[in-house]
């Protein structure tokens, strides 16, 4: 199938990227700041394509899609955190509601699929575990800029569109800044300590775990309509990092220990973000991929290989991690 992805330089969409080419599909890769890398054999062999293009341009976006004509659709394409949200509004509401309400109306022109990705944080953290029924009340304006995507989609896209629910997302990004570990190791290479929250839950889920379930979906057009998907591991984000502190063989004092509750910032800070995965869990093929084995996907970022060699041999820390081959990069 030709499937258009747009997000495609991000953390989640680099990795739906190499799960389509795995399953034979064809790809064209849209960045909006940045042309996606593509794996050498995949674009020699012309099984897919980068391009860069302004997302929030309407007619850009109309040329390149109906000259393209996908039969599927993913959109991972956002500025997907509050602070990010918060620093630039005017894009967040162009790129986080403006742009899938456009595709939701393009994919249902075209009859083709369309998969968008949403987030936990359209719930407020005081009610779960959520179902994907259960009525949303987002504590942040990014929260509340993914809901209303939500709504613009199931409006406008009919029996064409799966809306996605995932939650804190694990892997390693085209960039080296974007995962978990990666946010945790520039933090470190700074000389810093990381202050990780232990009253703040959520369900970490691999990257390459959502792209998985990301091409299943778009291979299944029996399957419309709002859905959930996560790790099926509940953990607070201070475990994660010391968990990601013992895999690299790294010292636990590298993170420190605080409570959301008592941050200026309480108030919209949702507590505990757990999903309830049927109905889709069961109807997929992919399953969930527990954190331990997340953690096995994991590679150090290259900015930060020196400090983490420095780091390794002044601590004679014993790594449970080593070279890796990786998907995208070795083959």
């Amino acid at each position: 199938m030709k499937v258009l992805l747009t997000g495609a330089s991000g953390l989640v969409g680099h990795a739906t990227l190499l799960a389509a080419l795995a399953r034979g599909h064809e790809v064209l890769a849209v960045g909006h700041e940045r042309l996606p890398p593509l794996p050498v054999a995949a674009a020699a062999q012309k099984k897919a394509l980068a391009i860069q293009c302004d997302l929030t341009d309407d007619a850009a976006l109309d040329r390149l899609i109906f000259d393209y004509y996908p039969g599927a659709i993913i959109n991972a394409a956002a500025l997907s955190s509050q602070a990010a949200v918060d620093a630039k509004p005017e894009l967040a509401e162009k790129l986080n509601v403006a742009l899938p309400r456009r595709l939701s109306q393009i994919a249902f022109h075209l009859s083709s699929r369309l998969i968008h990705l949403s987030t936990d944080f359209v719930f407020d953290g005081e009610g779960g575990p959520y179902r994907s029924t259960d009525v949303p009340m987002p504590r942040t304006y990014y929260g509340q800029l993914k809901l209303m995507a939500e709504k613009e989609v199931l409006r406008f896209g009919g029996d064409h569109v799966v809306v996605l629910r995932i939650t804190v997302v694990n892997g390693n990004s085209p960039t080296g800044t974007r995962g978990v570990h990666e946010k945790l190791f520039h933090t470190w290479a700074a000389g810093k300590v990381a202050t990780l929250f232990s009253d703040e839950m959520r369900q970490p889920v691999s990257a390459i775990n959502v792209g998985d379930v990301l091409t299943e979906l778009v291979e299944r057009p029996n399957l419309h309509g709002l859905f959930h998907w996560a790790g099926p591991d509940v953990l607070s984000r201070y475990d994660m990092g010391r968990a990601i502190l013992r895999h690299f063989g790294l010292p636990e004092t590298l993170v420190a220990s605080a409570l959301a509750a008592e941050q200026p910032d309480a108030d919209i800070r949702p507590r505990k973000l757990e999903l309830i995965l049927p109905p889709l869990l069961g109807k997929l093929k992919a399953v969930p991929t527990p954190f331990e084995q997340q953690l096995e996907e994991l590679t150090v970022p290259a900015a930060c290989q020196t400090w983490y060699d420095g780091a390794r041999q002044t601590t004679g820390g014993v790594a449970t991690t080593g070279r890796r081959f990786v998907q995208g990069r070795d083959f």
